[in-house]
């Protein structure tokens, strides 16, 4: 699944190309890729006469803030692209892939298409009189940003001073931090010394200190390298994320390890 760093490539990409481009339609072609409105007609009346004003990120989601022309709010387009989803910004002439869901059609030579492999990314349209998070549940229950300043030593701290998961566990949880998965929680652990398995009640001061500067450092890193593409990860252009050469443990059993050469073991 797309963690963070990943979103965000696709976020700063889709802010470099698809503002202030009138939506002037599009395709649904799997209905239930439509978590809201109900029916496609729902989707593309909230979507038509649109253009995005700039995209958010929170945690793995999302957000297109839309406006219509002369400045009224038009609600929001919301993105999950879970494990397999991508969205790619192509010529409409282009021929359409197999596992294409939706196409939204743009002013001018280009349009956005939602691929989705295993069919579990959702697409939301948010009308402009609703929070997100009422519409998309899953935004209710995120913890803080990697990089918010609510994120901070004594918040970890005092999350996991009696909790007895193992400190891998506790990374994975949304509701602890946003936004990060398997990758970045075993390369974050290895950078600051910690065994997935330690209980997170056990770790002291000093490796909550190590762990989170190892968060914030690692995703800073693949963040700065596109992402890491693994199966049916690609940014907006198709392009490869770059992370996998410099990881430190991810995808790497059997080589040097980059601290003492020796082999690593899953």
């Amino acid at each position: 699944m797309p963690e963070l760093p990943e979103v965000e490539t696709v976020r700063r990409g889709l802010n470099r190309v698809t503002v202030n481009q009138p939506i002037e339609g599009g395709e649904v072609r799997l209905a239930r890729t439509i978590a809201y409105p109900a029916t496609a007609d729902g989707f593309w009346a909230g979507l038509t006469g649109a253009m995005f004003q700039t995209w958010q990120r929170r945690g793995k989601y999302l957000l297109g803030v839309l406006l219509r022309p002369g400045g009224e709010a038009a609600g929001y387009l919301g993105v999950h692209l879970r494990m397999t989803g991508q969205l790619l910004w192509v010529e409409p002439a282009r021929l359409v892939e197999p596992h294409c869901r939706v196409r939204i059609l743009l002013a001018g030579d280009r349009e956005l298409r939602y691929i989705d492999q295993r069919t579990f990314g959702r697409l939301w349209w948010v009308p402009p009189n609703c929070a997100p998070a009422t519409v998309i549940t899953g935004l209710q229950n995120l913890g803080p940003e990697p990089f918010d300043e609510e994120f901070s030593v004594a918040y970890l701290r005092q999350r996991l001073a009696r909790s007895q998961r193992p400190i891998k566990n506790a990374l994975l949880d949304q509701a602890l931090v946003a936004g990060i998965g398997n990758i970045y929680a075993d390369e974050a652990l290895f950078l600051s010394g910690i065994r997935p398995t330690t209980l997170s009640a056990r770790l002291g001061t000093q490796h909550l200190n190590q762990l989170h500067a190892a968060i914030q450092k690692v995703l800073t890193t693949s963040i700065e390298s596109g992402g890491t593409t693994f199966s049916d990860y690609r940014d907006i252009y198709g392009i490869n994320g770059n992370y996998g050469s410099v990881a430190w443990v991810y995808d790497r059993e059997g080589q040097p390890c980059r601290v003492c050469r020796t082999p690593i073991h899953g």
